[in-house]
């Protein structure tokens, strides 16, 4: 049974955008806390939209305002987070407005993170219902993981060859973060870790189109599948996260075949 639309903007445990309550549409200071959610219609008074009255004498310095456009990006990251963590149910269908509600935002910036996450195949539009998450099967995966693979161990192995000892040791920070992020079990935390790892190995080959689009299915491959009982685990994470510092070790000594076998791995076993 599909959740109802109230059960599902439940699932989503994400804190609320902090003084995203006190902007409307257009990123002007909104309603006084308590008088309304972010981007509601209808009359404000002056203090509410941040003139000066006579009865209130104006702040010493202006309030920061946030952006719109910064609220949609931060909801559009905790929407992806919660795909990968499967608090976004593979066939649930989410309601902009009721997921605003969540957030503490109107419905505009959550629906325009919704729509890009329809470009990107997460979501699908169901008219007059919202947004249904995409079912997608081990297929899928298994061949997201195979374009991956065709795409980036190429250019693994042509930067073995290339690329100094000292330049992959710089990279070892980010391997380690891996790690630390694989060990708090939050699917969700390694995936950005993981992430980082992987654009910062393909942004030596100075190709700024094959960082994006190894980024996208990346992000892709990173989603559970419909059938998956739960996400992967703590060990499954960590054991992902060493093969990052065994990559290192093996491109930092020079051992190209060993980064030949250790990188086809780690792609295939994903």
């Amino acid at each position: 049974m599909k959740p109802s639309a109230q059960g599902a903007a439940e699932a989503v445990r994400v804190p609320v955008q902090p003084g995203a309550a006190d902007v409307d549409r257009t990123g002007a200071p909104g309603r006084e806390r308590g008088r309304g959610r972010a981007g509601d219609d209808g009359p404000v008074d002056g203090a509410a939209r941040g003139e000066h009255t006579h009865s209130e004498p104006p702040p010493p310095h202006p309030r920061p305002l946030v952006q719109r456009s910064s609220v949609r990006g931060q909801i559009l990251d905790a929407l992806r987070n919660a795909l990968v963590t499967g608090e976004l149910r593979p066939g649930g269908v989410y309601s902009a407005p009721v997921l605003g509600e969540r957030f503490g935002v109107s419905a505009t910036p959550v629906r325009e993170a919704m729509q890009q996450l329809a470009l990107e195949g997460a979501v699908e539009v169901v008219p007059n219902r919202g947004f249904r998450v995409v079912e997608r099967g081990e297929g899928e995966l298994a061949e997201l993981a195979e374009v991956r693979e065709l795409i980036e161990v190429p250019v693994w192995l042509r930067l073995a060859r290339t690329v100094p000892a000292e330049r992959w040791a710089e990279l070892r920070p980010l391997a380690e973060a891996a790690v630390r992020a694989a060990s708090s079990g939050c699917p969700a935390t390694y995936a950005e870790a993981d992430r980082a790892f992987h654009r910062a190995v393909l942004a030596l080959a100075g190709n700024d189109q094959l960082v994006r689009i190894a980024g996208d299915l990346h992000r892709r491959a990173q989603r559970p599948p419909a059938a998956a009982s739960s996400v992967r685990g703590r060990a499954d994470l960590v054991a992902d996260a060493h093969e990052h510092t065994a990559l290192l070790d093996a491109l930092i000594a020079g051992d190209q075949e060993r980064v030949r076998a250790l990188v086809g791995a780690h792609f295939r076993a994903r």
